[in-house]
């Protein structure tokens, strides 16, 4: 039997999905429920499912941002979502998740039970392959780690003046400080460190154009606390000090860009 998670902050629509479908006759068993993600990644943790059912919009963490943080440790877990947003948005970023249906609410019967069905059969496929299971969704793993990226860097540029830890990042992300570190430098190239000065250094620059301000002023308004390690930091990435690069010294020699 196929261990089934459902997700969703309606009550009616677990308990519907719960009763209303012969889940034995397919090869399954709900084994747990939750009402947002971070309920949701915790069990999903606790029990491994084999498939999961899961709304988009919940409170809290969002369905897909709940996914992505899960994907990579449960690479052959199959996933149809369930919900009441029609934005292709939604659907495209749930696809590239790895996503096996991508079902729009109120959905029929027969849509419930052919996603399943598509699921279980993916299941069955993988286990009697001689192959890995896990490449059959590598792709989907990928993607989500390119989302989860995404996401760290998104944040890390609107807190880059704060004393930022990679845990702190992490937590943001909903995944371990060790798999965000490791899919920083494989998406990137680059250390949280390497990333994170980056981003500061960048901002500097901006700052730099205005006369009026102190480059110490700068450098903790940046988030660095030493004014020596702001410098050796920035003539590192732009080639240049902060005085040479604010005089017009450092056009055409800058290095380290942060990816978008």
């Amino acid at each position: 039997m196929y261990k089934v998670v459902i997700i969703d902050d309606e009550p009616i629509i677990v308990e519907g999905l719960s009763k209303a479908i012969d889940w034995k006759a397919l090869g399954c068993q709900v084994i747990g429920s939750a009402a947002d993600g971070m309920q949701g990644i915790s069990l999903i943790r606790e029990v491994k499912p084999d498939i999961l059912i899961s709304d988009i919009c919940m409170p809290g963490l969002n369905g897909l941002k709940m996914i992505a943080a899960l994907r990579s440790e449960f690479p052959t877990m199959q996933i149809t979502i369930l919900t009441g947003f029609r934005e292709f948005e939604y659907a495209r970023e749930a696809i590239s998740l790895g996503v096996t249906r991508f079902l729009l609410k109120p959905s029929k019967m027969d849509e419930l039970q052919e996603a399943i069905t598509a699921m279980t059969g993916k299941l069955s496929a993988s286990e009697t392959s001689a192959k890995d299971p896990a490449e059959d969704l590598s792709e989907g793993a990928e993607e989500a780690g390119g989302f989860i990226v995404k996401n760290a860097l998104q944040y890390m540029r609107k807190r880059y003046a704060e004393k930022l830890l990679l845990s702190d990042v992490a937590a943001q992300i909903y995944v371990s400080q060790w798999h965000l570190s490791k899919l920083l430098n494989k998406e990137t190239g680059q250390s949280f460190s390497e990333l994170m000065n980056g981003i500061r250094i960048e901002k500097a620059k901006e700052l730099l154009k205005d006369p009026s301000l102190r480059v110490s002023d700068i450098a903790e308004s940046v988030g660095f606390t030493d004014l020596p390690h702001f410098s050796r930091v920035f003539k590192k990435i732009a080639g240049v000090s902060a005085n040479e690069y604010r005089n017009g010294h450092g056009a055409g020699r800058e290095t380290g860009e942060v990816p978008e």
